[in-house]
């Protein structure tokens, strides 16, 4: 489940008094988003949380929380594919293309693309819960959309740049310890720096 599908919820939960792209958002861990839309728009949490389906949602010191699995946040991200997070072109940014090596973030970020690529490939796993190491990184994904939308409000690509390598290093750590990253996991990270790539200007690409 992405952002903006629990925005979706969220803004349905208010009975449409914030759009869903406007319901404030935040992921604090892998599973766990946090909204104060309730307050936004004069309501009681308690009352929203319930309108919240499935029983996912529930107030929290006035806050509404909405618990998911952090393999429901993969399975969004696949679901939303080219669209994740995609917002307008951010302006400025980018790295210089030397050194390849991981001194240059550059490098870094554009060999996590491609290395998702390749891990994606080799292990087809769909099923079964992440592993610890796997929700770390499942739990860095759901940052992009709101990193994107900090980048075109302040006009600076700044938030976005410092993001993608976030997300890179956590990709790499997770590639390089024992045992195959899941197929699944691999495919989403992929979207999400393929993704960040894009809106600042670059064109993914497989091999580097």
């Amino acid at each position: 489940m992405t952002p903006a599908e629990v925005g979706a919820l969220l803004s349905a939960a208010v009975r449409g008094a914030v759009a869903p792209a406007d319901v404030p958002l935040a992921y604090r861990e892998p599973g766990r988003y946090v909204s104060a839309v309730a307050l936004r728009a004069g309501q009681r949490p308690d009352e929203v949380a319930a309108r919240v389906p499935s029983g996912l949602g529930r107030a929290e010191r006035g806050m509404i929380v909405i618990e998911v699995p952090p393999e429901s946040v993969t399975r969004g991200i696949l679901r939303e594919g080219v669209r994740y997070g995609i917002v307008e072109r951010v302006p400025g940014g980018g790295w210089p293309e030397r050194p390849r090596t991981f001194a240059n973030p550059g490098f870094a970020v554009r060999y996590a693309y491609a290395r998702a690529g390749w891990a994606e490939a080799a292990d087809g796993r769909v099923t079964g819960n992440f592993d610890a190491a796997e929700r770390r990184l499942a739990g860095a994904l759901p940052e992009l959309p709101g990193r994107a939308a900090q980048a075109v409000r302040e006009a600076d690509a700044t938030p976005l740049i410092a993001y993608l390598e976030r997300l890179a290093c956590v990709y790499h750590d997770v590639h390089e310890r024992p045992g195959p990253i899941r197929g699944v996991l691999a495919r989403a990270a992929r979207i999400a720096l393929g993704n960040g790539l894009t809106m600042i200007g670059e064109t993914p690409r497989e091999r580097i």
